[in-house]
Order: structure tokens, then sequence, then C-alpha cells
């Protein structure tokens, strides 16, 4: 029998699959968190403090679960080296290190490693957001149209905004970098030896696209001149689409990695894309969401529109032959487990201990028992920034309603409903631009052990949510890409498509929506959407004000 492997990075771990080629059923998982998690307070290397609204994370890590997760499915499933036929990875998008052309981060050396610019940019770090800003002032002003596909905007989690923080910030370690790279396309490269860069991020996340190529050197000497023939050198590499053949692993990386030499690996996707492989997304209308530390959601449609305030849109960008839309929001179980971590009182800690739950899980279940609209509250769900459809990462959240009687769980479960009440905005601004929502389905760690929270996203949407009966759809994805990357020849499928439908998992719950609820929750959301609009579109700059404040620039 032939297996394949997907690999998914996320945020705080990397999780793995060992799936059987026949019917994608999956044999064997192993998870292993980042040693470092992520670093968003002090650089390891020299106990520098960092600035507001930075995240880091240490390649070291990354390595560290390709290490073990690889031998542990194999190990528990019995399954040797030789039979898996196919590995593939997916990373959180924007995830971008500088390194030098054999592959080394700068973040490594002796030379860089107490720079914080030298370590690896997470996707959340928020803090080259006035380059986005800067970027989109050149962008309008010289009548172009590139970003039109993308929402109209770059946001500062995107790739090149954090290069040009790289150079404005850190020049020495801009100079001598070889390359900045996705850290996706990194493990490839650790993998196979060469240098490939995906189509999927260098489309949604890198301004990429096939008939035009990247942004003219005319425009990034606008931005900085020493920016100009980026594409060429520093951001320089094929481009490959899924499911095609990025490399095979090399000898030493067998040995490293506990794989068998020669084994084919897929060109790296985004975490949150591949969930459509997983998923069995092949109609216009079809989309998903993963949910978990952030959301993202994604639509499959037969015809191209321009919708302002999305992170894009991309021909073959989810399912050959369609356009594939995404959007998002970039704080969901975030600040969940803020409120659990930061609101939970002593007498709530002993009784989740008594009863065997995390204090997130109490916080969740006692907010179950409210009635929607008995908190008196609307949150604004935007502890880590707006990804859409205002692409502003420097906005804050907030709490309107609270009094004396304010319970811990009255907080949370304003903060889930203002997760809900985002993604309402996300699913409206789809349907004002043209585009029907048919089917959705969920992945992810809270769409699968957080049964209150797909409830009330059913009931705040007024749409049934389906719910997947695997727990690992990302890396799930990825293995089904693996087959396809393997080819027929070696035991694998001739396509992404016939991959995708003999091995995507099955929905096994649908969520319907309650009318009643319903009912409530659309009076909630005019007032969630009046706070939008005034702390998010002008209304208001209180937020920014506040931050310049907090960081001592006032």
């Amino acid at each position: 029998m032939n297996y394949t492997i997907g690999i998914d990075f996320g945020t705080l771990s990397g999780r793995a699959v060992l799936v059987s080629v026949e019917d994608g059923s999956e044999i064997a998982s192993a998870v292993c968190d980042y040693p470092h998690g992520v670093i968003d307070r002090i650089l390891p290397s020299s106990g520098e403090e960092l600035p507001p609204a930075w995240a880091l994370q240490d390649p070291a890590d990354y390595l560290l679960v390709l290490g073990r997760v690889i031998r542990e499915v194999r190990e528990k499933a019995g399954v040797r080296a030789e039979d898996v036929i196919g590995l593939s990875v997916d990373f959180t998008c924007c995830t971008v290190m500088p390194i030098y052309s054999d592959g080394t981060p700068l973040c490594f050396t002796e030379k860089w490693k107490n720079e914080k610019n030298a370590w690896c940019k997470l996707w959340k770090h928020h803090a080259a957001q006035g380059y986005a800003d800067r970027l989109n002032d050149i962008y309008l002003e010289s009548g172009l149209d590139w970003l039109s596909h993308l929402g109209g905007k770059a946001s500062g989690e995107w790739m090149l905004p954090k290069i040009w923080e790289t150079l404005d910030t850190a020049r020495g370690v801009f100079r001598d970098c070889d390359l900045f790279i996705e850290a996706g396309d990194w493990i490839v490269m650790q993998l196979t030896g060469k240098l490939t860069r995906n189509y999927m991020m260098a489309s949604f996340k890198s301004f990429y696209r096939p008939e035009q190529g990247y942004p003219s050197d005319s425009f990034l000497e606008k931005c900085d001149p020493e920016l100009r023939g980026l594409y060429s050198g520093k951001l320089s590499g094929r481009v490959l689409p899924c499911g095609s053949l990025a490399g095979r692993v090399t000898p030493e990386a067998a040995e490293r990695f506990g794989l068998a030499p020669g084994t084919a690996v897929s060109p790296a996707i985004p975490d949150a894309h591949v969930g459509a492989f997983s998923l069995g997304i092949s109609e216009p209308g079809d989309m998903f969401g993963i949910m978990g530390t952030s959301n993202c959601y994604f639509l499959l449609s037969d015809e191209r529109k321009t919708v302002p305030g999305i992170c894009g849109c991309v021909e073959n960008g989810l399912i050959p032959g369609f356009f594939g839309y995404e959007a998002g929001l970039c704080c969901v179980g975030d600040h969940f487990s803020w409120a659990a971590n930061c609101l939970t009182p002593p007498e709530y800690a002993a009784e989740a201990g008594e009863k065997g739950l995390s204090p997130l899980k109490l916080l969740i279940s006692k907010a179950a028992e409210k009635r929607p609209g008995e908190t008196g509250l609307v949150a604004l769900d935007w502890w880590n920034g707006n990804r859409n459809i205002l692409g502003n990462g420097l906005l804050s959240g907030m709490i309107v309603g609270m009094t004396l009687r304010t319970a811990p769980e009255d907080i949370m479960r304003a903060l889930i409903e203002a997760t809900a009440f985002g993604t309402r905005v996300i699913f409206d601004n789809f349907r004002e631009h043209g585009l029907e929502i048919g089917r959705f389905t969920a992945a992810g760690g809270i769409a699968r052990k957080d049964p209150f929270t797909v409830q009330l996203y059913a009931d705040v949407l007024k749409l049934p949510i389906a719910v997947t009966s695997t727990s690992q759809a990302p890396a799930l994805g990825c293995a089904i890409q693996a087959a396809a990357s393997a080819g027929a020849g070696a035991g694998g499928y001739s396509s992404i498509a016939e991959a995708i439908e003999r091995m995507h998992a099955k929905p096994d719950k649908v969520y319907y929506p309650d009318e009643e609820a319903s009912k409530v929750y659309d009076l909630l959301y005019e007032e969630y959407k009046k706070l939008h609009d005034l702390f998010g579109r002008g209304g208001s700059d209180v937020m920014f004000r506040l931050r310049s404040i907090a960081a001592g620039e006032v």
C-alpha cells in the first residue's frame, strides 16, 4: 500500500498526518509544539524587548517539527520510509525570512542573531503596516491596477511591506541576505535542496500574476530605490502550481528527517487554502472556512469580479479551472485564549480544575448558558487588527456595554459573537459585489471542538454549516497534493482533481440556524456595523492615537 504525508505548519505547532493514497483515510497523526512559540515580547538571543506589533519565530523550531513528526507517524503506523511516495507541507502565509543562497537563515549566524529583522517575521507581525500604507498611496498615485484582484490594497501582513520594513530599519540585513523567502518555501528547500516558490503564496501575497509577473522595478523604485531588482534578485525563483513536483528528497534530508531519498515533494501551499483539497470544494458558490487561531474564508467561482477589501481573487488559486477568493479574520482563537488567560477569576479556575476543564472551555460553557443579547455587550474583534474588509493591522479591539454586573463569560460570549459578526461583514461584502454563496463547510480546531461557537456562527450568518470528519484538514489537504505530485506512475494520481475526488474528507455534522436567535443577532449585528464603520472607516482615529501614546511617540 502507498502512503503520503502532509504536514501543517501552524502558528504554534506543526501537525502531520500519514494517509492512505487509496481513499484518503488517516492512518496516523503527530503534533510537535514550537519550543519558542510566537516571539512577541523578548528576542531570545539578546533579551531585547520587542516593540509593539512585532511577532517573530525561530526557524529552528520548524526543523525540529520535521525531525519529529515524520518519524512519529511512520512509527505509529508501522510504515517504511520507502512506502511513503510523497510529502507536502503547508504554512502560514507571509511568514517571511531572509536567508543566504545555501538556505541558511541570517538569524542562525553569529553576525545577525541579535538583529530582530534577521529573524522569521510571522504572519501576524503587524509592525510593517506603515509600509503597506505607503505602498498603497504610491500605487494609487501611479494609476496602476495590479492590486485590483487583491482587494485594492496591500496588507501589512504581506511579503513586500515586511521586506521594505527590513530595508528601512536594518539595511545591513537587506543587503547581506541573498533571498527573502516564505517559510513554507524554505521547508521545501530544506527537503529538496532546490529553491521554488509556490503559486498560491506568490499570487495571493506577493502580487504575482502569471500573465504579468510581479510589479515593475519602476514601481519598486518609487517605494525605495534599493528595492529595484527585488523580484529578479532576492525574490527570484521558479513559481510552481499546486499538484506539481517541486523536487525530491535529497539523501541528506532523508537521513535527517526519516524519509526515503527520492520521495516526491510538492510545492508549499498556504495553510488555509489547502483546505479546498481535503474538504472536496468543487462547485461555484462552494465556500469553506478554517476556524482556529485566526479564521480564513475561501469562495470558489467561475468568474472574476473586483471585490474591495478582500485578500484576493486568483485564477486557479484554489482549484484548477476556477477563481479562488480569500478573506478572513486575524484574531479568533487568539482572543478567546486572551480572555481565558486574563479574565478567569480564582473561583472559576478552581471550578475548571474540579470539572477537568481548561479555563477556556469553562468560560465558553458558561457563555453558552446565556441567551442571545443577554450580556448587553457588543465587541469589535480587532485584538490583532483587521485583515478584511478594512485591511488595517493597527486597529484594536473594543467592548461596549459593560457594567458592574458584567461577568467574564459575558465578555467571552461577546468576543465569540464579534468574530461571527466580522465573518458576516465578509460574507455580505462578497454578495454585494455579485458573488453567490452556496454551501459552507467549516474545518479547523474550533469547528471540530466547539459546537457552541459553530452554532452561533450558523445563527449569525443564517446559513447551515457543515463540519468535516477530519480534525486535520490542512494536513490532509497536503497529503492529497502529495499524491498528485508523486504521479500515477509512482502509485499516486495523474492530477490534483483526481486526488481530491478519491481522498477528500466527508462532512459528518451540519449546524442549522435557529430562526429566533438569528432575529436577535440581526439587531446586534446592526450595532456591530455602526461601531465597525465608526472606528474602521475614519469616523474616529482614537485607536491609532492610543497606540501612539502607548509607544511613547507623542
